[in-house]
C-alpha cells in the first residue's frame, strides 16, 4: 500500500483508469478520476496521514423488482449503480474513527464506546457505531482510521444512501481490521444490523445486498438470516435501453406511517393463517380465504397481499429473463410490477395528503413520452420520491427533455448497473 501522497500522485497521472472505467464507465472516466483525486487530496490536506491510504467505494442501489416483498421474506431483484460514496481513508493509530463527509458535520466515533446512543438515532454516527460494534462482536480487533467521503448518491432518491454508507464503512473496517475476510453478504448483514439496532429503521436486507454484492442480484429472503443470493448477470449496456431515475420533487418526510402500514397490513393477513409473514402462507390458501380475510383485515390489506404474491413471482421471472437475454420479456414484467404497485400495493401517493400525487403524475407523463416502448414503475419505498424507467436509447434525449420540462433541470438521472458492489478502488 502507498502513502496518501503516492496514491494521490498515481490517481493524478491516471494509473487506475481501468478500475475507474469498470466502476463508472468510459463516458464518465474523466469525472470519476477528478473526483477520486479530490477525495484523496482532501484526506491529505485535512489529516496528513502518516500511514498508507486506500480509496473505497460504496454504491447506491436500484430496486428492479420485488416492491415491498423483502420484509415478508420474499424475493427481489436489485442492482448496484454507478452513483456511489467514495472515501479515501488511512489508519490513524488511534482508537477513534474520524470521518469528514462533504457537506456534513465531522464525526468522531470512539471505538471503546460502541453501545447504541439514543441521541444518535437517525444519524450517520449511529451507522458507524453500529457497523463497528457488529464487526467487534464477530471477533475482530478494531483500529481507528481517518476518512474523507464524497457522495453522488442522491438523497431521497430511492438509491439508498444509507445502505451505500453502511457498505462503505463496512469495507473500510474490513480492509483495515479484518484483512478483507468479510464477504459482501456478511458486510450487507452488518449494515442492516446497524440500521435496525442503532439507526432505528426496521429495514429489510435488500438495500444492503444491492449495494454490497454488486451487479444485478436476485435475492431470496425465505430465511432472512441466510438469504440465497444469485447474480443475474446481464450486460445492460447491450440492451439498447438506458436506466433513468427521475426525481418527482416530492418529499419522503412524514411518510413513516405509510411505510409501516404496508408491513403491518401484510403481516395482518399472514396472521389470519397463524403466520408472521406472507411468504409462509401458500398463495392458494390465501386465495381460497379472501372473503374471510377481507372481513378481518380490510380490502387494502388484501390488495397488498395480492401484490406481494405477484411481485414475489415476478422477481424470479425477471431474473430468468435477464439470464436468458430476453430483455423484451424483462420490460413486460417491469411494467406489470409498476402497475401492481399502483393498483394493489397503493404506494404511489399518501392518503395523509391526497393533493400530493407527484409520482402518479410523473408516471403518466413518462408513459406518454415512452409511447408504448420501454418500461416505467415507482422506485423504492414509494409514496414520494422517484420513479424508474428503462428508456430506448433513441428516445432518451426526448424522454429526459420531457421529464425536466415537467420537473426542472437535473431531475432525470441516467445511471448504469455497475458490475461490482462495495470495494477497494485503489491502494
Amino acid at each position: 500500500m502507498y502513502s496518501c501522497a503516492q496514491l494521490l500522485q498515481d490517481l493524478e497521472r491516471g494509473a487506475y483508469y481501468e478500475r475507474l472505467t469498470e466502476l463508472y464507465g468510459a463516458d464518465h472516466l474523466a469525472t470519476a478520476q477528478k473526483r477520486a483525486v479530490q477525495t484523496a487530496r482532501t484526506l491529505l490536506e485535512r489529516f496528513q496521514p502518516s500511514d498508507s491510504a486506500v480509496l473505497f467505494s460504496g454504491p447506491g442501489r436500484t430496486e428492479i423488482c420485488g416492491n415491498h416483498t423483502d420484509h415478508q421474506h420474499g424475493r427481489v431483484l436489485c442492482g448496484s449503480v454507478d452513483m456511489d460514496m467514495l472515501a479515501c481513508a488511512a489508519p490513524n493509530g488511534l482508537r477513534v474513527a474520524r470521518i469528514r463527509s462533504e457537506g456534513y458535520p465531522a464525526l468522531e466515533i470512539f471505538l471503546d464506546d460502541l453501545k447504541p446512543k439514543k441521541e444518535e438515532k437517525n444519524t450517520a454516527a449511529s451507522l458507524v457505531r453500529g457497523v463497528a460494534s457488529k464487526i467487534q462482536e464477530l471477533g475482530y480487533t478494531l483500529y481507528g482510521f481517518d476518512a474523507c467521503i464524497n457522495s453522488t448518491v442522491l438523497s431521497g432518491s430511492g438509491l439508498s444512501s444509507s445502505a451505500a454508507y453502511e457498505t462503505l464503512i463496512g469495507n473500510i473496517f474490513n480492509h483495515f481490521c479484518c484483512q478483507d475476510k468479510l464477504d459482501p453478504i456478511t458486510i450487507a448483514k452488518i449494515g442492516q444490523y446497524a440500521e435496525n439496532v442503532y439507526f432505528g429503521k426496521p429495514c429489510g436486507l435488500m438495500d444492503q445486498m444491492g449495494s454490497s454484492v454488486g451487479g444485478a442480484v436476485f435475492i431470496d429472503f425465505q430465511d432472512p438470516t441466510n438469504p440465497v443470493v444469485e447474480r443475474a448477470d446481464y450486460d445492460f449496456s447491450q440492451s439498447g435501453h438506458a436506466l433513468c431515475i427521475v426525481d418527482t420533487c416530492s418529499s419522503h418526510g412524514d411518510l413513516t406511517d405509510d411505510y409501516a402500514a404496508v408491513t403491518r397490513e401484510m403481516g395482518a393477513v399472514a396472521a389470519c393463517f397463524g403466520k408472521r409473514v406472507l411468504r409462509d402462507v401458500p398463495q392458494q390458501q390465501f386465495r381460497a380465504a379472501i372473503a374471510a380475510v377481507r372481513r378481518q383485515c380490510g380490502d387494502r390489506a388484501v390488495l397488498r397481499a395480492i401484490h406481494f404474491y405477484d411481485d414475489d413471482r415476478r422477481a424470479v421471472q425477471e431474473a430468468q429473463a435477464l439470464k436468458a437475454g430476453d430483455f423484451d420479456r424483462f420490460l413486460t414484467l417491469v411494467n406489470a410490477s409498476g402497475l401492481s404497485s399502483s393498483l394493489h400495493l397503493q404506494n404511489t401517493w399518501s392518503i395523509a395528503d391526497p393533493r400530493q400525487q407527484a409520482i402518479p403524475v410523473v408516471l403518466a407523463i413518462a408513459r406518454e413520452l415512452l409511447d408504448g416502448t420501454g418500461a416505467v414503475r415507482v422506485h423504492g419505498g414509494g409514496f414520494a420520491g422517484t420513479i424508474q424507467a428503462f428508456v430506448p436509447n433513441e428516445r432518451l434525449d426526448s424522454f429526459k427533455t420531457g421529464m425536466e420540462h415537467l420537473l426542472g433541470k437535473g431531475k432525470c438521472h441516467v445511471l448504469r448497473i455497475r458490475p461490482q458492489g462495495g470495494c477497494v478502488v485503489a491502494e
